[in-house]
């Protein structure tokens, strides 16, 4: 905790204790409130505190009626409101829509203490409890839903959530800036409604008050009904999210239309170094102390975010719509200090568990063209499926900026474990920070995402060629020898993304076999709203080329491709044979099925017993990539997809 740092005030009594009869703004979030910079909404109350505002804190309020959101007494100029970290829907249901058992951002992991769709919900009881006042949405929920989308729980298209929520405005993005300037105008006593042109928001209007310039996509009314023009609405969409060269897009509703400015500028580094040293508490409530805390900080508590952005663009990643594709990162010497800063917190025992971000190893934008013409359209990646030949990789900084956390006084340990891109690293022709990676930053296991090796999967997963996780991955076993250490990757795996067939899975299984791979847990495809691939489930289209691509939506297929990535367990023995069987893969059934006993035909003999086949079988690592078999199981944690467990951050 900074010294003399105080929490905003979350009740009236504390309110009165700062002298304030009245707030300006009152901040609604789904969370607990915990004032550390990886969640949202902290960051917001602290950017509109700096601006002088007073500001107080409403979380998780009683969503069965509007009381609860005048708990606070009336702000004199309106609410930020947002549903959490995570979007409401992933934070309850499991991919299998089975309801979740524990919530990591509610004091003590207890689940049901927000509702469904939150940002929806509390927007409404907001203009329920004071209807002339102004209600700002934002927050990942409201930033992923700001155009008709496709809403996997309920299996339909859903309106611009601007229009569903009644909001004066959507804040979508990283809002700081729009934040603080909406907050300005409001103050100063301008209405809501005459605030229509800051870049990073979205609005309702009539057709008589569209702007002079737009872009227009398909309307709510036609992409629900054809799904050519839903494919080709999301191509609009993600084209138009470059603060360089985002043009103002427009889309019809039910009753209105839904007017997107261009994104906000991203923060500059000074910027994000202003927004990183802000007073936060870097801790919950007190109040959640006899709840059991809030178990989400213990993943941040002692990390440190360098940047922002990724121009990764894989398709089912959500970052390409909020965070955006320029990566911007705060200064070496704003970092350090955060270093520091971590040393003196109570509990801190010399390890800092992560420097990263979205992407742990970007610290600049992808080339220099992207700062004035903007990021590549036409769902061009940087990477993928080869590295641009304009792109800038340098991980020099960063290696300075880990080598001065290292030396800080009190640190024994520096970890990396947001994610790095092995796809950018293995590139570099400096081999120095790949080395010291490997000897200083892994704290036993480094987690990578090549999510499946099937050529057909990787393309629309927007991932590179598995030849270049199996490069980096030999790479980085040498090092690790070469360093004495005993390290693994661990992989992060999907199944049932959208163009992975069910040949794509059994090539994937062998694969894990053939490289000693026995992932934990699995995920299958989440279809989020806002993301690439989820347009692909919906449509079965690819919106960039209109081609048709196969998606997996039936229950009996999706179990297949996910027993697959487990060939190994026991349980899923008759589902692996059945997929080996279905794609006339069938001399695999002795390495990946090695216990199978099919029952002979009559008046037949058996052949050679699976016993004898299953001798042929390497042992494998557990949730491991590893050059020679180990029996000690992993302790990387994944989400779990049968209903237990929270939502984990993925790249």
């Amino acid at each position: 905790m900074r010294q003399g740092a105080e929490f905003l005030p979350v009740t009236r009594q504390e309110m009165l204790a700062r002298g304030w009869e009245q707030l300006d703004f009152v901040l609604v979030t789904g969370d607990a409130y915990v004032d550390h910079p990886s969640f949202g909404p902290a960051i917001i109350g602290r950017v509109l505190e700096a601006e002088g505002y007073k500001v107080g804190v409403i979380s998780q309020p009683d969503f069965t009626t509007c009381e609860s959101f005048k708990a606070l007494g009336r702000p004199r100029f309106g609410f930020f409101i947002g549903g959490g970290n995570v979007d409401s829907m992933v934070a309850h249901y499991s991919v299998a829509k089975v309801r979740r058992t524990v919530d990591e951002y509610t004091p003590g992991g207890v689940a049901g203490k927000r509702p469904d769709r939150s940002a929806t919900v509390y927007t409404r009881l907001a203009k329920q409890a004071y209807p002339d006042l102004p209600v700002i949405l934002g927050g990942l929920e409201a930033s992923l839903r700001r155009f008709a989308h496709y809403d996997y729980w309920l299996d339909t298209v859903l309106p611009s959530i601007a229009e569903d929520s009644g909001a004066d405005l959507i804040s979508f993005g990283m809002a700081e800036h729009q934040t603080a300037e909406i907050a300005r105008r409001l103050a100063a006593g301008e209405r809501a409604e005459s605030i229509r042109d800051v870049a990073g928001t979205c609005y309702m209007t009539d057709f008589s008050r569209l702007p002079a310039k737009y872009v227009e996509c398909a309307g709510f009314a036609r992409v629900s009904a054809d799904k050519t023009a839903y494919a080709r609405a999301c191509r609009i969409q993600m084209d138009e999210q470059d603060p360089v060269t985002g043009q103002i897009v427009v889309q019809k509703q039910k009753t209105g239309y839904l007017v997107q400015n261009p994104p906000a500028k991203p923060l500059t580094r000074r910027e994000l170094d202003a927004v990183a040293a802000l007073p936060f508490t870097r801790r919950y409530h007190p109040s959640y102390e006899a709840l059991g805390g809030v178990p989400a900080i213990e993943e941040v508590e002692f990390s440190i975010i360098h940047n922002r952005g990724c121009y990764g663009g894989c398709n089912f990643c959500a970052i390409t719509l909020h965070q955006g594709r320029r990566v911007t990162s705060r200064s070496v010497g704003s970092v350090v200090q955060e270093g520091e800063l971590l040393t003196k917190q109570p509990g801190f025992k010399g390890y800092i568990h992560d420097v990263g971000g979205p992407t742990a190893n970007f610290r600049l934008p992808s080339c220099g063209r992207q700062m004035t013409k903007g990021i590549c359209q036409g769902g061009k990646k940087c990477l993928a499926p080869s590295p641009c030949p304009h792109l800038i990789v340098d991980h020099r900084e960063y290696l300075a900026m880990l080598r001065r956390l290292r030396a800080l006084p009190g640190v024994k340990k520096v970890f990396i474990r947001s994610g790095i891109r092995y796809d950018y690293l293995i590139w570099d022709k400096d081999e120095t920070f790949f080395r010291e990676l490997v000897e200083h930053h892994v704290s036993g296991q480094l987690k990578v995402a090549p999510e499946h090796c099937a050529p057909n999967t990787l393309k629309y997963m927007g991932k590179p060629p598995v030849e270049v996780f199996n490069k980096f991955s030999k790479r980085f076993y040498e090092l690790t020898k070469q360093a004495g250490k005993k390290q693994y990757l661990v992989p992060y795996l999907m199944s049932s993304h959208p163009g992975s067939t069910l040949k794509d899975a059994v090539i994937l299984a062998e694969y894990l076999y053939r490289h000693n791979i026995r992932p934990e847990q699995v995920q299958d495809f989440y279809p989020t709203p806002g993301t690439v691939s989820t347009c692909m489930f919906y449509t079965g289209l690819d919106p960039y080329t209109l081609e048709p691509v196969f998606v997996e939506k039936t229950a009996e297929g999706k179990a297949l491709q996910r027993a697959l990535l487990q060939y190994y367990e026991p349980r899923n023995t008759e589902k692996v044979v059945k997929a080996l069987h279905m794609t006339h893969r069938e001399d695999l059934i002795p390495l990946l099925a090695p216990g199978y006993k099919p029952r002979a035909a009559a008046g037949q003999g058996r052949g050679p017993r699976a016993s004898e086949q299953a001798g042929k079988v390497r042992p494998a690592v557990q949730g491991r990539f590893a050059p020679k078999a180990k029996t000690n199981k992993g302790t990387g944690k994944w989400q779990n997809e049968k209903g237990g467990g929270t939502p984990k951050r993925r790249r």
